[in-house]
C-alpha cells in the first residue's frame, strides 16, 4: 500500500480489532485535552458582505491577476487542490495552501506559525508579499476608491471612504463567517465507525494530545518526520520562492539547504532542534482539502493515519512524542472515519461567495492624484 508519494511505505497491522463506543458527541475527556464544537463569532454583515467581495477582487493583486480566492477557493473548502500552492505571476510556492474555514478562531497562522497577532496582520503580509499577492498597499487604496461600489460599501459599512487599513478589517470580517457547518461531530450524527475511531482518537493512538480544542489543534509546532516535497528544490521556481522567503526570515545557509526548516524560524535555537517542526494543523473540513501535510505529501486520510500509526517519519529532529501507535487496519479505517466526521457541508452558497461580476467598467476619477483622500 503506498503511503507517501515521495518517502516510504510501512507494513500495516492487520488483526482483529477490539472496538469501543461512545454514546454522544462530543470528548470523552474533560480539561485542556478535551475537544469539542465550534462557536461561531459575531459577525458585522456590511463589514462581512464588504470583506467578500474584497476577497474575490483581483484588483486587490499588483497585476490584478489573482484574488485572495484564486488560491483560497470555496470549492476546496478554501483551499486549492494541490500538493503546493501556486502564487503571484513570476514565482511558485512552496507549501500546501491551508483552509479559511474556521482561520478567524486560529490563535496563530501558517504553516510555521509565524504570525500570532490577528488577521489585520495576516491579510497584510498576504496582500503585499511579493510572492503572493505583490500589492503595493498605497495603489490598492487608490484602485478601490476608483470603483463607486466600493464608495458606497464602505460608507455602508462605518469605515467612511475606502483606505488600506479598512480593507485590512473588511476581509477578516469576512473570514469570520466562514465557519463550519452541520458537522456529525458537532450535531450528534457521527457513524458507529466515527464513534470507534473518536475513542481510539482520545485513547489508545492519543491523537488528542495535539489535536484538541474546538479547532483539534494545540497550534503548537512539532517535528513528525514528514519527507521532503523534492518539487520544491527541482522546480527552479518554487526554489526560488523559497530563497527569497529563506533569506528574509533570516534562515542559515538557505543557498545550500534542501528542507523546509518551518518553524525554527521563529526562535532560531543554536543547536538546530526546531528545523522541520510545524504547526499542528487543525482537523476540521479535512474532507475537502486532501493533499495534506505542510507540503502536500499525502493524498488520502488512510495514509495520514498510516504514516502516525507507523511512528511517523525519520528525523533527527523527531519529536519523541511521535512513536508507533500498533492500531490494526480496522482501527486506522475507524480514526478515519472521526476525522471524516469533522467535515461539514461546502461552503459554496451566495452567503459565503460573491456571485456577481466585479465590473471595472466606470469613470476613473479625474485628477486623482489633487484629489483630497
Amino acid at each position: 500500500m503506498k503511503i507517501s508519494r515521495y518517502k516510504r511505505s510501512s507494513a500495516l497491522t492487520l488483526g482483529v480489532t477490539l472496538v469501543f463506543t461512545t454514546a454522544f458527541a462530543g470528548s470523552v475527556f474533560a480539561g485542556s485535552d478535551a475537544i469539542g464544537p465550534i462557536v461561531a463569532p459575531e459577525v458585522n454583515e456590511a463589514k462581512a458582505l464588504l470583506g467578500k467581495r474584497l476577497f474575490f477582487d483581483k484588483r486587490l493583486s499588483g497585476d490584478a491577476a489573482i484574488s485572495c480566492s484564486s488560491c483560497h477557493q470555496p470549492e476546496n473548502g478554501f483551499s486549492d487542490g494541490l500538493a503546493l500552492s501556486k502564487a503571484y505571476p513570476g514565482s511558485k510556492g512552496f507549501r500546501n495552501t491551508p483552509t479559511l474555514i474556521n482561520t478567524a478562531l486560529a490563535a496563530n497562522w501558517f504553516h510555521d506559525g509565524r504570525l500570532g497577532t490577528n488577521l489585520n496582520d495576516v491579510t497584510r503580509e498576504m496582500i503585499t508579499e511579493d510572492y503572493l499577492m505583490n500589492m503595493d498597499m498605497r495603489l490598492m487604496q487608490e484602485r478601490v476608491k476608483q470603483d463607486p461600489v466600493y464608495v458606497e460599501m464602505f460608507e455602508a459599512a462605518g469605515y467612511g471612504e475606502p483606505s488600506n487599513g479598512s480593507i485590512r478589517k473588511a476581509i477578516p470580517e469576512y473570514l469570520n463567517t466562514l465557519i463550519s457547518q452541520n458537522v456529525p461531530f458537532d450535531n450528534g450524527t457521527m457513524t458507529d465507525a466515527a464513534k470507534r475511531g473518536q475513542a481510539l482518537f482520545e485513547g489508545k493512538a492519543g491523537c488528542v494530545s495535539c489535536h484538541n480544542g474546538p479547532l483539534l489543534t494545540d497550534e503548537k509546532a512539532y517535528n513528525i518526520g514528514v519527507a521532503e516535497n523534492p518539487e520544491i528544490w527541482s522546480d527552479p521556481m518554487r526554489h526560488m520562492t523559497y530563497t527569497a522567503f529563506a533569506s528574509f526570515m533570516g534562515i542559515e545557509n538557505y543557498m545550500n539547504i534542501r528542507r523546509d526548516v518551518g518553524a525554527q524560524i521563529i526562535r532560531h535555537p543554536a543547536d538546530g532542534s526546531d528545523v522541520g517542526s510545524f504547526s499542528t494543523p487543525t482537523l476540521r473540513e479535512l474532507k475537502q482539502t486532501a493533499p495534506y501535510m505542510h507540503n502536500g505529501t499525502f493524498d488520502t486520510l488512510f495514509e495520514v493515519v498510516a504514516f502516525y500509526n507507523a511512528g511517523g517519519g525519520q528525523d533527527e529532529n523527531l519529536d519523541p512524542k511521535i512513536k508507533p501507535l500498533g492500531l490494526t487496519f480496522a482501527e486506522q479505517k475507524d480514526i478515519v472515519a472521526f476525522l471524516e466526521a469533522l467535515s461539514g457541508d461546502p461552503l459554496t452558497g451566495p452567503e459565503h461567495v460573491w456571485e456577481d461580476p466585479i465590473s471595472t467598467n466606470y469613470p476613473a476619477i479625474e485628477n486623482w492624484r489633487e484629489v483630497p483622500n
